[in-house]
C-alpha cells in the first residue's frame, strides 16, 4: 500500500483495515466449485499487487460515509476488473511473465487465459448487480472506454492524427478510466454530492494517466531502480518519450531509424536507450507528465480539506515519481 506520513498515520490504519476486508471479500468472490476455474482465477490475485485502484476507492469513500455498505464490494468490483483486463493484456502481448510468475497464457494457453479474464468479469458483475443501475451503467461506460482505449492501440493513429494526443488518449482510456471509475465508485457508494463525485472521477482519470506517463519514462530510465530498461524500445512500442523524440525536428536520423523497428539486437537497443536518454524529450515527456500531475492537484482544491484529500496529494507524489 501507499505509505503515507505520519500525520496521516491514523488514516493509514484505517485503510490498512479496509484493506484487509478488501481482499478477504476479493479471494472469496473468485472461488469456483469448477478446480480448474478456481486455480486460475487465483493466479493474478495471489500473485500479488499494489491494490492500487481498491486504495482509491476506499480514499474517496472517506469524503462520504467509509461504512456504507457497498463501498468494500465496489472496491473488490475494480480490482477484478482490473485484474481481468491483465488476463486478456498478457494473451494480446504473448507475455510470458506477470508479476513476477508465470502468465496464465503462458501456462495454460490463450483460451483458458482469456476466459479467466471472462470468469473474473462475471464475478464483477454479479456483485454490481447488488449495488444498483447507476453503479452497472458506470461499470459498462469503463468496460467501453477499456475496449476502445484498447482497439486504439492496436491499430495505432489514423492518418493525419497526432501520434501524441492518440497516445495519452489510450492512457486515458486504457487505464485512467478505470481508476476513474475507482474514485466514482467510492464517491457514489459512501454518499458523496454529485459535483465532487465528479471531481474525485476525474482525479483519478489524471492519476491513472501519470501513472501510464511514469512507466514510459521508467522504461528509459529504469536501470537506477534494477529493471530492465528498454523493454518497450526492444519490442518496437513507440511511448512518450519516442514518440516527442520523433517530432522534434533536431533528432538525428540515426536516432529515428532505430525508433522506427524493434531492436532485438543488444547493440542496437543500448544505442537506441543512450541517444534517447540524452535527448530533450526526456524533459519534455517529463513536463507532459507534471501537467497531467498539476491538473490532478488542481482537481484536489474542489474537494473538502481532510486527511483523505492530503492523502490523494500523497498518492500523486508517489506516482509522479516512481521509480518501480
Amino acid at each position: 500500500m501507499t505509505v503515507f506520513p505520519e500525520e496521516l498515520a491514523t488514516l493509514e490504519a484505517d485503510l490498512s483495515v479496509r484493506l484487509v476486508a478488501v481482499e478477504d471479500l476479493l479471494r472469496g468472490e473468485i472461488a469456483s466449485d469448477y478446480a480448474l476455474a478456481d486455480i486460475t482465477a487465483r493466479h493474478l490475485v495471489e500473485a500479488g499487487g499494489k491494490r492500487f485502484r481498491p486504495l482509491l476507492v476506499l480514499l474517496a469513500a472517506q469524503f462520504g460515509n467509509p461504512d456504507s455498505p457497498g463501498v468494500i464490494p465496489a472496491a473488490v468490483v475494480v480490482e477484478l476488473t482490473h485484474l481481468a483486463t491483465l488476463y486478456h493484456d498478457d494473451v494480446m502481448d504473448e507475455a510470458d511473465v506477470r508479476r513476477g510468475a508465470q502468465s496464465a497464457n503462458s501456462r495454460w494457453g490463450n483460451t483458458v487465459a482469456i476466459l479467466s479474464g471472462d470468469f473474473l468479469f462475471a464475478r464483477s458483475s454479479k456483485i454490481l448487480a447488488d449495488l444498483g443501475p447507476e453503479a452497472v451503467r458506470v461499470q459498462a461506460q469503463t468496460f467501453e472506454r477499456l475496449v476502445v482505449g484498447q482497439l486504439r492501440e492496436s491499430v495505432g493513429p489514423q492518418a493525419g492524427e497526432n501520434a501524441v494526443a492518440h497516445h495519452l488518449q489510450v492512457l486515458a482510456d486504457k487505464t485512467g478510466s478505470l481508476i476513474a471509475a475507482a474514485g466514482r465508485y467510492g464517491a457514489m457508494m459512501s454518499g458523496v454530492d454529485a459535483e465532487t463525485t465528479d471531481a474525485i472521477a476525474e482525479f483519478g482519470e489524471c492519476v491513472g494517466v501519470v501513472f501510464q506517463l511514469s512507466d514510459d519514462l521508467l522504461d528509459i530510465e529504469s536501470e537506477v531502480s534494477g529493471k530492465t530498461p528498454g523493454t518497450d524500445l526492444r519490442e518496437g512500442i513507440k511511448t512518450l518519450p519516442a514518440l516527442l523524440a520523433l517530432q522534434d525536428e533536431t533528432t538525428t536520423q540515426e536516432l529515428r531509424d532505430l525508433l522506427s523497428r524493434p531492436l532485438p539486437n543488444d547493440a542496437d537497443h543500448l544505442r537506441a536507450l543512450t541517444l534517447l536518454r540524452e535527448h530533450p524529450a526526456m524533459r519534455a515527456a517529463r513536463d507532459v507528465l507534471n501537467e497531467w500531475a498539476d491538473r490532478a492537484r488542481d482537481l484536489l482544491q474542489k474537494l473538502p480539506d481532510t486527511q483523505a484529500r492530503s492523502a490523494l496529494n500523497v498518492l500523486i507524489d508517489n506516482v509522479s515519481d516512481r521509480k518501480i
